[in-house]
């Protein structure tokens, strides 16, 4: 590729974002990386370092998104694309030793909680949930119980779906004087609002699917690391296990990827605007987003992060002799512009009761809903939720 990580440390963000992962620059040539669709590559003899191989092994379509992320997260070395966000946790965990001790937010990603559930259950580890908010929990639950400390720490920060914020640089020194590794799962945030690797996290993790690609077409993962030896070993975990991208879906991805400084300035910005119009609302009982002065995580949010994100979550209250899950649903069933679906990231505004999910834990209440502002006009967007709020008067 022709940026280079000397250049690339020179160029804000929202430069980096569109630069990044280009093809060299050559009389003639695309400047878009193209399509490479093929199985196998020419060679005989030994693989070497740096010889493609085989289809599982590499693809030329990978490389563009992966040094472009990677640049884009402040890593020495370029990223690692899965075939879904799922796979690329599955590689993280993979670094957890057997019998090792994971402490994991008790509100975070429901598949990563699964996951991390399953193989505890079959004696793979130990796995210590803590509300990763509480500082003095989750320190505690890093060090030794039973003679075994943590051996790796995952955080969610702002977590899915309650927006808790972790004190990262408090919290990463600590798990690495435990002996623990870091991975932060930075799917909210992106590498434009949090950089995790610069806060004392070894590993980064995405869901390509959501921000990064930005239009809800391709399911993808991705991971990111400076250590050359944690990248060898999930390197050969996505080899092994095969959780390999298609070639397609990481063309759409870095296409995608272009405008994600774009897609970020407008729906934080209109997140920031209906969460300070929803707060106080007398059919809202509860709202959560770091924007707000009032929210707990907003001092550590400031300090951390460039920006407030995109999700805020509500609890509508009870209506009409309805539950507050019953008014929920019936307002989100009364939208029109947003669409009630899972899922997040997008340019579209999408709108989800979490609790509809049976994997979502019942600390989650029951009545919350997640709302993932995309780049719509902010008033189009209000006037829909005003008037579903709207009809819990009748």
């Amino acid at each position: 590729m022709s940026l280079s990580d000397e250049l690339a440390a020179t160029l804000s963000p929202e430069s980096l974002v569109v630069a990044a992962g280009r093809p060299p620059r050559t009389r003639d040539e695309p400047v878009n990386p193209p399509l490479v669709l093929s199985s196998t590559y020419f060679g005989t003899g030994p693989l070497g370092d740096g010889d493609r191989g085989y289809g599982r092994y590499s693809n030329p379509t990978w490389d563009p998104f992966e040094e472009a992320l990677g640049q884009l997260e402040g890593a020495d070395l370029p990223g690692l694309l899965y075939a879904s966000g799922l796979a690329a946790v599955s590689s993280a965990l993979s670094l957890v030793p057997a019998q090792g001790v994971l402490v994991m937010p008790s509100h975070s990603y429901a598949g990563s909680v699964t996951m991390a559930t399953e193989l505890a259950a079959k004696g793979f580890l130990e796995l210590r949930t803590v509300d990763i908010a509480d500082t003095g929990a989750v320190m505690a639950a890093l060090a030794p119980a039973g003679g075994r400390a943590a051996s790796m720490l995952w955080l969610e920060s702002p977590t899915n779906p309650m927006l808790g914020i972790a004190d990262m640089r408090t919290l990463t020194a600590a798990a690495h004087e435990a002996g623990a590794i870091v991975v932060t799962d930075n799917t909210f945030s992106t590498p434009l609002v949090q950089q995790p690797l610069s806060l004392g996290s070894d590993v980064v993790l995405h869901s390509v699917t959501k921000y990064l690609s930005g239009h809800s077409d391709v399911v993808l993962g991705a991971l990111v690391t400076s250590d050359a030896g944690l990248r060898a070993a999930l390197l050969h975990h996505r080899t092994i296990h095969g959780g390999i991208a298609g070639p397609f879906e990481a063309w759409l991805a870095l296409r995608g990827l272009r405008t994600l400084a774009l897609r970020i300035e407008r729906s934080q910005a209109s997140a920031q605007v209906l969460a300070e119009r929803l707060n106080g609302h007398p059919r809202i009982a509860g709202i959560r987003f770091p924007g707000l002065a009032s929210d707990p995580g907003h001092e550590r949010a400031k300090a951390q992060m460039k920006g407030f994100g995109s999700i805020l979550c509500i609890e509508v209250a009870p209506a009409a002799g309805r539950s507050g899950a019953e008014a929920a649903d019936r307002m989100i069933r009364a939208l029109h512009l947003w669409l009630p679906a899972t899922s997040l990231g997008g340019v579209e505004s999408l709108i989800e009761r979490r609790r509809r999910h049976t994997a979502e834990p019942e600390s989650v209440p029951d009545n919350l809903v997640r709302l993932s502002v995309g780049i719509e006009n902010v008033e189009d967007l209000w006037a829909d939720l005003e008037q579903a709020l709207g009809t819990l008067d009748g």
